[in-house]
């Protein structure tokens, strides 16, 4: 069985070099993917994966 790998959005716009907001401006844009998780989001590596695959 696998594990699956979340990130927090601080740590999606460090990745991307972007800000902050613009991860989530996405997120409730519905572009990408997010559950939240009490008063965090958290994204899942597959989702970002596909986010990133479809912006190409």
């Amino acid at each position: 069985m696998t594990e699956e790998q979340y990130y927090s959005i601080e740590e999606v716009a460090k990745m991307l070099k972007v800000a902050y907001l613009t991860v989530y401006r996405w997120i409730r844009s519905g572009k990408l993917t997010a559950y939240k998780a009490g008063k965090q989001y958290r994204i899942k590596k597959e989702d970002l994966d596909n986010f990133l695959n479809n912006k190409k």
